[in-house]
């Protein structure tokens, strides 16, 4: 222990029989000291159960007497490859936090004000899963290294993986990793992101799409946060939150066989709904402004504002891509255009159709109405009629079902719409 603070080794061989006491609670005291320090147990007593408990304690390894020199060496140099590993990752979870800090979830409206306080309460408490629900671009990645961020486990681990982005064993062994001879390419140990991000939080996007044999893994690891690596015969536990997220209906992926319900049961146990930006009011030009600022600075421009009318058809787009979309139309503009003010001409023509075709419309941010502008009811309910009849493909049937209405009821409504939806006259039925 001495020697420890002069030499910080990367790896200490550790015999548990020492002269002046047990091995074991030294394992405990190292890590304290360092927990990137790679510890290898070595006992000439042959117990197997000494060996799994000095792994509980932290131990990297061990090695019963008598062993191999080849045997040592590769010990030896499977824990500096660990060790060196953990320090990369350290880099990147001190990396990602400030990313994460120089962003923020943005929004004053009531959806939001509900669900930052949810995001509040989840990162401050001891849910282990979290289900994270919402169209693509709202932001659901964001909320995730909220809770991280937020929680006592920010200084840990946040590890991230796109399930739809691998195969069904390359998902399994990501996740869980393998052990040295587990396959015919698995030359040493590789821990996987479970095993990595022990006290942290493992972030798994588009679960929806993750593979029904890994599904069935990740509930038994779920069950009692013990799993092996692939090709091994040793429970490792660990203890870390696993959130998340999809942009899919579950219940409809389960009713088509795609997603087990009892893994569903056991992610929603805490889960939060992410609501679009369509439904979100003026935050659209809280965000939009917010974005300006950050891609001005980023690209060395001199906007300083946005001009009304452009804030106004800003404000009326339907933004179908939500939070992403306006983020990337904003990046885009500041890039590729010179001014000091973002005008309309500067706008996309999508956006600039907003102002003059109702398919492309929403409601306009109360900070941009004027007293003329204040629409009745009946227009407000024959503008949200014509977006849902668009988003339908023009099936009346779903769309009164959408509406909470009977069909009939739809059809008297429709009675009084001038322009029923211009931009699906030919798909009406």
């Amino acid at each position: 222990m001495e020697l420890l603070a002069s030499v910080r080794p990367q790896v200490v061989l550790l015999d548990l029989n020492l002269p002046d006491g047990h091995g074991m609670p030294l394992i405990k005291e190292i890590l304290v000291f360092d927990p990137a320090i790679r510890v290898i147990v070595i006992t000439a007593f042959g117990d197997l159960k000494l060996g799994i408990e000095a792994m509980k304690a932290g131990a990297n390894d061990f090695l019963k007497k008598p062993y191999e020199m080849d045997e040592l060496i590769l010990a030896v140099d499977n824990a500096a490859r660990a060790f060196e590993s953990q320090v990369r990752l350290d880099i990147y979870s001190r990396r990602e936090a400030e990313i994460f800090h120089g962003q923020h979830l943005i929004g004053e409206s009531p959806p939001m004000v509900r669900l930052l306080d949810i995001v509040e309460r989840v990162a401050g408490s001891n849910a282990t899963t979290v289900l994270i629900l919402g169209e693509s671009g709202t932001g659901k990645e964001l909320v995730a290294r909220a809770i991280h961020y937020g929680s006592e486990r920010k200084n840990a681990p946040l590890m991230e993986v796109n399930c739809s982005a691998f195969q069904e064993t390359l998902l399994e062994n990501e996740l869980f990793g393998h052990e040295r001879g587990a396959y015919t390419d698995a030359r040493e140990l590789k821990k996987g992101l479970v095993e990595l991000c022990d006290g942290g939080t493992l972030f798994l996007d588009e679960v929806a799409d993750m593979p029904l044999a890994t599904q069935a893994k990740l509930l038994r690891f779920l069950e009692n946060q013990t799993f092996k690596r692939v090709g091994g015969g040793v429970d490792l536990r660990v203890d870390l939150r696993i959130v998340t997220a999809t942009n899919k209906d579950l219940a409809t992926e389960i009713a088509a066989g795609n997603f087990r319900e009892d893994l569903f049961y056991r992610l929603k146990v805490v889960s939060l709904e992410l609501p679009r930006l369509t439904d979100r009011g003026d935050d659209v030009l809280l965000i939009a402004r917010w974005y300006l600022r950050q891609f001005n600075q980023k690209f060395k421009k001199s906007f300083r504002e946005i001009a009304p009318e452009a804030g106004r058809l800003i404000g009326a787009y339907r933004w179908p891509g939500n939070v992403r979309e306006l983020k990337n139309v904003l990046e885009r503009l500041v890039l590729l255009e010179n001014d000091t003010v973002l005008r309309v001409e500067h706008l996309p023509a999508e956006i600039r159709e907003a102002g003059r075709n109702p398919a492309f419309r929403r409601m306009a941010p109360a900070e941009l109405l004027g007293v003329d502008d204040v629409p009745t009811l009946a227009r407000i309910e024959d503008d949200h009629i014509r977006r849902v009849l668009l988003l339908t493909g023009g099936n009346k049937s779903h769309a009164a079902r959408l509406l909470g209405i009977s069909r009939q009821g739809l059809f008297e409504r429709l009675k009084r719409v001038v322009e029923p939806v211009a931009a699906t006259e030919q798909g009406v039925k």
